[in-house]
């Protein structure tokens, strides 16, 4: 390897760690985007265990059949939505 090419290189490789370095996210930009992901799991969960448990409430007697299987929804797609999230944005 000649020496030009040698110094090309390192100056390719220094322009390349200067604009990763410019374009590196903040402390902030990582707890906005983690706050982010907790909610697009967390609402649908909360929202199936809510709906789930009104639905259970307007049944005659005990019954939680609604409740849980509107959580496993829930669960799944809070799941969805933080798989569709990073694949779309990290």
């Amino acid at each position: 390897m000649s020496d030009e090419n040698w110094r090309q290189g390192v100056d390719r490789d220094q322009r390349r760690l200067g604009k990763a370095e410019h374009e590196r996210r903040s402390l902030l930009a990582h707890s906005v985007f983690l706050g982010t992901l907790s909610l697009l799991f967390l609402l649908p969960l909360i929202a199936g265990a809510y709906l789930g448990r009104w639905l259970d409430s307007m049944a005659a007697g005990y019954s939680v059949h609604w409740t849980v299987n509107l959580i496993l929804l829930g669960l799944a797609l809070g799941a969805f939505n933080v798989y569709a999230f990073v694949r779309k944005y990290w």
